[in-house]
């Protein structure tokens, strides 16, 4: 059995700011359907973005930092950031939460480096088994999947699963007729955030890194998704994909502030 790396959690006032931030009511116990309503409106209402990283500011991820930057300023993060903050919100909702390491599969083969993605492994007393959450990386899964081998299940046009393989646990997912194809692998061996934190310096500095190379800014919606990717708007609704070309920097900026939620200071 793992021990975790970690118990962290919010302050009441710094949870109850995060729950109104989601638009949620503090749920009555740990259960999982309280887990996957707050997975659902943390995907829906907290961005997945990299402004900060594309204006040269840096990404700190200090309880006080994400505090201030995902819920006082109703800012979004990528990761780190998001999984990272969600995981003390969770603590302190009486969910037990462990950060673990993931490696994305690369397009050509293989994997990134070790701590290249953060996800989250969630026990409560409530919960019959322990379940993989993840806020943090962008289009994948809505609602948390059991940690269970084999699982599989339809979301939006798309089947989404896990499958274990020796000592590993590999999230995978299958576009509408097509084949299973891996998305990350992780252990279950659980991390501080501060394990991250050399990775989380690479991503926003290295310039092999594709968070320095353009901007993007994504969020989950009730019929699909929208995205500002470079300067291109891309809306998806019931899986039919338009994308757009934003004019200049003012496009770009309404853009973000009318389709994502955005201002950024």
């Amino acid at each position: 059995m793992n021990v975790p790396a970690t118990t962290d959690a919010l302050t009441a006032a710094e949870a109850a700011a995060y729950l109104t931030r989601l638009g949620v009511a503090a749920p009555e116990a740990p259960t999982l359907g309280a887990l996957a309503s707050l997975h659902r409106a943390h995907l829906m209402t907290v961005p997945f973005e990299n402004l900060d990283i594309m204006r040269g500011r840096p990404i700190r991820l200090d309880r006080a930092s994400l505090v201030a930057k995902l819920v006082d300023a109703r800012r979004g993060g990528y990761c780190y950031e998001l999984n990272g903050l969600f995981a003390l919100l969770l603590r302190s909702l009486g969910y037990a939460v462990d950060l673990v390491s993931a490696r994305v599969a690369l397009p050509g083969g293989g994997l990134t480096a070790e701590f290249d993605h953060v996800a989250l492994v969630v026990t409560s007393p409530d919960l019959s088994e322990p379940v993989l959450a993840d806020v943090g990386f962008g289009d994948a899964f809505v609602e948390p999947l059991p940690l269970r081998d084999g699982f599989e299940r339809d979301e939006r046009g798309k089947g989404v699963g896990l499958v274990r393989r020796d000592e590993t646990w590999v999230y995978r997912e299958r576009p509408d007729g097509g084949p299973w194809q891996d998305q990350f692998v992780f252990t279950t061996t659980p991390h501080p955030l501060a394990d991250f934190e050399p990775r989380n310096e690479w991503q926003q500095s290295s310039p092999e890194s594709h968070f320095t190379r353009s901007r993007v800014a994504s969020r989950l919606t009730p019929t699909g998704r929208v995205t500002v990717s470079g300067q291109r708007l891309i809306t998806t609704t019931h899986g039919r994909r338009e994308e757009s070309e934003l004019a200049d920097d003012a496009a770009v900026e309404a853009a973000l502030a009318d389709q994502i939620g955005l201002v950024v200071a």
